[in-house]
C-alpha cells in the first residue's frame, strides 16, 4: 500500500520596502533563512517580494525583516458580514479569517457586523471573501452607506416576518391565555399543524441555513440551539398527530415551537432598531457633508457641483444657512458659524477672513467665500467620523473572556439539552415531558446576548461622547480611563488661552548703547521701573531693551515672541547667529550685540543676575506672570530688561478642576513657568500638585514620578513637546486645537479647546465600562440562571423563547440608556 503524501509546507508571499540593490536583498534573504522553521526563502529584488517556505510565525518574519533594516507593508480592509446571529458567529468568522496566509490580526464587530482586518499588502480581497463564505457567512461593502442600505433592507424583512409570525401564531396565543384560566380554546389539531408548519420552515428557514452552515464550519451558533429545540417540539407534535389524530389534544406542542420562533423573530426586529440607534453616531457624523456646492469659476461665476468633485484650492460661496462642504481658509465676508454638530460648542464662532472653517458646519448670518485645503477623507469631518468608527469597532481587553466562553458555549449547552434529556427520562418522566425539558433548554441559551454585550455599550458611549466633542480612540482608552487617579494639565494652550500679551517691561540703571539710544530718538540714561503703555506706545524707559528683544524674537512662533512683536512694533533690526534654547529661550547677535532672551534658567545659566530687577520680579511673579529676562552676554554677562507675560486662564478651566474633584480625581499643572507664577496660577485655580520650571523634555520625566508615587496619570496637552508626555501617561487626552503629533500620541481627543472637557470625557468612559460590565453581567448571569431553570422543567419552551429575546434587547436597550448622556452642566 501506497504512503499518504506529505502535506505541502506552507509558503508564503511577503512584501518588502526599502531595498534599493542586491545587497538589500541578500540580506533580507539571510536574515529570514536564520529563523527556525524557514525551510527556504527567496528574495525578488524587481517585485520586492520574498517567497517563504516553512512553518515559521508570520510575527517572527516581520520581526527579522524589521531588524535587518527594511519593512513589511501592511493595508487595513473594512468587510460587512453577512449572516451572524451571536457571538459564537463573530468568533468563528475572526478565526476563519486570521487563517489566512497574510492576516496579521482580525476583529469582528456583532453590532456593526463588520470586519477589520489588518494584513500584509497584497493580500487579495477575494481570499478574505472565501474565507468567510466558507466559514457559512456573506461579505458586503463596509462603507456607512452599504451598512444603512442593508439595514434598511434587513429592518423591512424583519418586520414583514414578524407580522406574518405573528398572523399565524394568534390562534396558538389565544389558546394559551384560555389554558391560563382553565379554558381550553386551543385550535383543532389538523390547523395546529397548518398554522404551525409556515412558520417552522418558512419564517424559521433562517434558523435551519445558519445552523447547518456553523455545522459544516465544525461549530455551532445560536440558530442551531434555536433550529434543534423547534424542531423538537415540532417533530414530538408530528409523531402524536400521527399516533392519535384528532384525538391528539393536549399531546401537540406545535404552540411551543411557533411561539418560540414568534419570540425570536420579535426579539430580532427590536434588536435590528436597537443596532440602527447604536449606530446613528456615525451616520449622523456623515450627514453633516453636504451633496452641493457652489464653486467660482476663474470668471468669478458661481456654479452649482458636487461636493465630493471639490479640489483643494477651489474657492466656494457659503451662503447663509448653508453647510460648508470643504476644510478651508476664508477669503472674504464674516459670519457665525455653527459648529456644535463638530466639536459640540453650543455658541456660534465668528468666523472673518484669515479664519479656518470645517466641512459640514453652518454659515448662520453671511457670505463666506472659502478656499478649500482640505477634501474628502482628508477634512476634520471624516477624520473624525473614521476615529469614531475605529472605536466603535475595536475590542475591549475584557472581551477576551466572552471568546473564550463563545467557543465552548454551545456544544456546552448542547450536552446540558442531552443530560437534561437523559435524567428527566431516568426520573421516570415521559419522553414527552423529557423533550420539553431539553427543548427549554435549547431555547433558553443566548449566546447572542454575549455578543452583543460590549460592542453595543461600545458604539453608544462612544457615540455619545462624540457628540460632545470627544474623541475616544479605541475601547482600550475606555479601560485606561477608569484608573486614573491624577489628570496633568500642561498649563500653555491647555488651561490657559496660549495668547500671552506683554504686561509690564522692567528696565535697569544701565546706560544704553548710544547708537540705539540716537535710534530711538533720544539718549541720556532711562529712568528704572515697569513700562507704561502710552499712547505712542511704551514709555522710553524700556523702548530700547524692548526693540532688541523683538529683534531677537523675529520671525519667531512662540506665542511669547508673537506678543513682544505685537508690543514692539515694525521696523526692527536684523538678529544674526540665531540659536533657539529649548526649554530656555533664545539667543543671537543683534547690530553687534551678543543677546540672549529667556527664563530664569537661561539667566543663571549665562552667569548673570537679576540685579535691580530682583524686586519688580518677585511682584510679577505673584501675580502669576510669566517672566523673560534680556541678557547682554558679552563682553561680560549683565542684565538689561526683564518682561512680564499675562496669559488669562480659560473660562473652563475651574470648572475642570471642579469636575475632576467631584469624580475623586486630583488635578495638578506642568509649566516652564518659574515656581512663583506657577504657584500664583494654581492656587486660583485649586490645583493639587505643580510641576513647575519643567523643561520640555521634562515633561515626560514628571508623569513618570508621578506614577512611581502610586499614581495613575492622565496627560492633557496640545503642542509637539507634550507628545512625549501624554505617550508616558496612563492615559493622553489631546486638544483638538493642537498639532496632530499630540492628537495622535493620545488615547482621546478633545475637538475643542475646553478643559471643562477633561473631567466629561473621564465621565462618559466610566460610564460606558459600567455599562459593559452591567451587560456581560446580565448576559451570563442570564444563561447561569435560565438553564438550570429550564432543565428543572420550570420555564416552558415559549416562556424560554421570550426570555432569549428579551435577553438580546435588555442588553441593548441598557447600552442605548448611554445615548442620554451629555456633559454635566450641558443643555
Amino acid at each position: 500500500m501506497p504512503e499518504a503524501p506529505l502535506p505541502a509546507t506552507p509558503t508564503l508571499s511577503l512584501p518588502i520596502a526599502g531595498m534599493t540593490c542586491a545587497a538589500c536583498a541578500g540580506r533580507v534573504e539571510r536574515a529570514l533563512r536564520k529563523l527556525p522553521g524557514v525551510e527556504e526563502a527567496h528574495v525578488n529584488l524587481a517585485t520586492e517580494r520574498a517567497e517563504v517556505r516553512g512553518t515559521a510565525p508570520l510575527p517572527e518574519l516581520l520581526g527579522a525583516v524589521a531588524k535587518a533594516g527594511y519593512a513589511v507593508p501592511e493595508a487595513r480592509l473594512d468587510l460587512g458580514i453577512g449572516g451572524m446571529t451571536c457571538a459564537t458567529c463573530a468568533l468563528r468568522v475572526e478565526k476563519a479569517l486570521a487563517r489566512v496566509p497574510g492576516v496579521l490580526e482580525a476583529r469582528v464587530n456583532l453590532a456593526t457586523e463588520t470586519a477589520s482586518v489588518r494584513m500584509l499588502a497584497g493580500t487579495e480581497d477575494a481570499t478574505l471573501a472565501a474565507a468567510v463564505a466558507r466559514a457559512g457567512y456573506t461579505v458586503r461593502a463596509a462603507t456607512p452607506e452599504a451598512a444603512a442600505e442593508q439595514a434598511a433592507t434587513g429592518g423591512a424583512r424583519e418586520r414583514r416576518d414578524l407580522i406574518l409570525a405573528a398572523l399565524l401564531t394568534a390562534p396558538f396565543l389565544v389558546g394559551m391565555l384560555g389554558m391560563a384560566f382553565g379554558a381550553d380554546w386551543m385550535p383543532h389539531p389538523w390547523l395546529q399543524l397548518a398554522l404551525a408548519t409556515p412558520v417552522q420552515f418558512w419564517l424559521g428557514a433562517r434558523f435551519y441555513r445558519a445552523g447547518w452552515a456553523a455545522l459544516r464550519a465544525g461549530t455551532g451558533n445560536m440558530d442551531l440551539l434555536v433550529a434543534l429545540g423547534t424542531s423538537a417540539a415540532y417533530g414530538l407534535s408530528i409523531f402524536m398527530l400521527a399516533r392519535h389524530g384528532a384525538h391528539a389534544g393536549h399531546h401537540l406542542y406545535f404552540e411551543a415551537s411557533a411561539t418560540v420562533i414568534l419570540f425570536i423573530l420579535l426579539g430580532k426586529w427590536l434588536e435590528a432598531r436597537a443596532r440602527r440607534a447604536t449606530g446613528a453616531a456615525i451616520r449622523a457624523l456623515l450627514e453633516l457633508r453636504p451633496r452641493t456646492a457652489r464653486r467660482l469659476t476663474l470668471a468669478g461665476a458661481e456654479e452649482e457641483v458636487p461636493a465630493i468633485a471639490l479640489a483643494v484650492g477651489d474657492r466656494v460661496v457659503v451662503r447663509p444657512g448653508e453647510r460648508i462642504p470643504a476644510d478651508g481658509l476664508v477669503l472674504e465676508g464674516r459670519a457665525g458659524v455653527d459648529e456644535s454638530a463638530l466639536t459640540g460648542e453650543s455658541r456660534a464662532v465668528e468666523k472673518e477672513p484669515g479664519g479656518t472653517v470645517s466641512t459640514g458646519t453652518i454659515a448662520l448670518d453671511g457670505r463666506l467665500v472659502v478656499e478649500a485645503r482640505a477634501v474628502g477623507t482628508e477634512t476634520v469631518l471624516a477624520r473624525v467620523a473614521a476615529l469614531v468608527a475605529a472605536a466603535q469597532a475595536s475590542r475591549a481587553p475584557v472581551q477576551r473572556l466572552v471568546d473564550r466562553v463563545s467557543a465552548v458555549f454551545v456544544p456546552v449547552v448542547v450536552g446540558i439539552a442531552a443530560l437534561t434529556l437523559l435524567g428527566w427520562l431516568l426520573a421516570g418522566a415521559g419522553a414527552e415531558t423529557a423533550v420539553l425539558r431539553a427543548v427549554a433548554v435549547l431555547v433558553i441559551a443566548c449566546p447572542c446576548a454575549l455578543g452583543l454585550a460590549t460592542p453595543a455599550a461600545i458604539m453608544a458611549g462612544t457615540g455619545a461622547a462624540a457628540r460632545a466633542g470627544i474623541l475616544v480612540r479605541d475601547a482600550e482608552a475606555i479601560e485606561r480611563a477608569q484608573g486614573v487617579t491624577l489628570v496633568a494639565f500642561d498649563k500653555t494652550g491647555t488651561l490657559t488661552e496660549g495668547r500671552p500679551r506683554l504686561a509690564a517691561v522692567h528696565g535697569t540703571e544701565e546706560v544704553p548703547d548710544p547708537s540705539l539710544a540716537l535710534a530711538q530718538g533720544g539718549g541720556g540714561r532711562p529712568s528704572t521701573g515697569p513700562a507704561a503703555p502710552a499712547a505712542g506706545g511704551w514709555g522710553h524707559d524700556t523702548a530700547v531693551p524692548l526693540r532688541l528683544a523683538a529683534a531677537l524674537q523675529s520671525g519667531s512662533e512662540h506665542p511669547l515672541a508673537r506678543a513682544v512683536l505685537a508690543a514692539a512694533g515694525p521696523d526692527l533690526p536684523r538678529v544674526e547667529e540665531f540659536r533657539a534654547l529649548p526649554g530656555r529661550g533664545v539667543a543671537g547677535i543683534v547690530e553687534g550685540r551678543a543677546l540672549l532672551l529667556g527664563s530664569s534658567r537661561a539667566l543663571a545659566e549665562a552667569g548673570a543676575d537679576p540685579g535691580p530687577l530682583a524686586a519688580a520680579a518677585e511682584a510679577e511673579s505673584a501675580q502669576g506672570r510669566t517672566l523673560s529676562w534680556l541678557v547682554e552676554t558679552a563682553p561680560a554677562p549683565r542684565t538689561l530688561a526683564l518682561l512680564a507675560f499675562e496669559d488669562s486662564e480659560k473660562p473652563g478651566a475651574a470648572a475642570a478642576i471642579a469636575g475632576l474633584r467631584a469624580l475623586g480625581v486630583k488635578a495638578a499643572m506642568i509649566s516652564g513657568d518659574s515656581q512663583a507664577a506657577a504657584g500664583a496660577v494654581a492656587a486660583r485655580l485649586g490645583l493639587d500638585d505643580v510641576a513647575a520650571e519643567v523643561l520640555p523634555d521634562g515633561k515626560a520625566a514628571r508623569v513618570t514620578a508621578w506614577q512611581a508615587r502610586g499614581e495613575r496619570v492622565a496627560m492633557v496637552g496640545d503642542g509637539v513637546n507634550d507628545a512625549p508626555a501624554l505617550a508616558a501617561a496612563d492615559l493622553g487626552i489631546a486638544m483638538g486645537t493642537g498639532t496632530d503629533v499630540a492628537i495622535q500620541a493620545a488615547g482621546i481627543t478633545l475637538l475643542r479647546g475646553d478643559p471643562a472637557l477633561v473631567p466629561a470625557a473621564l465621565d462618559v468612559t466610566r460610564r460606558t465600562l459600567r455599562k459593559i460590565r452591567q451587560n456581560l453581567g446580565w448576559a451570563f448571569g442570564y444563561n447561569l440562571l435560565g438553564l438550570p431553570l429550564a432543565a428543572a422543567g420550570l420555564l416552558s419552551p415559549p416562556v424560554a423563547g421570550a426570555a432569549m429575546a428579551l435577553s438580546s434587547v435588555s442588553v441593548l436597550a441598557n447600552a442605548l440608556l448611554l445615548a442620554r448622556w451629555r456633559p454635566r452642566g450641558a443643555a
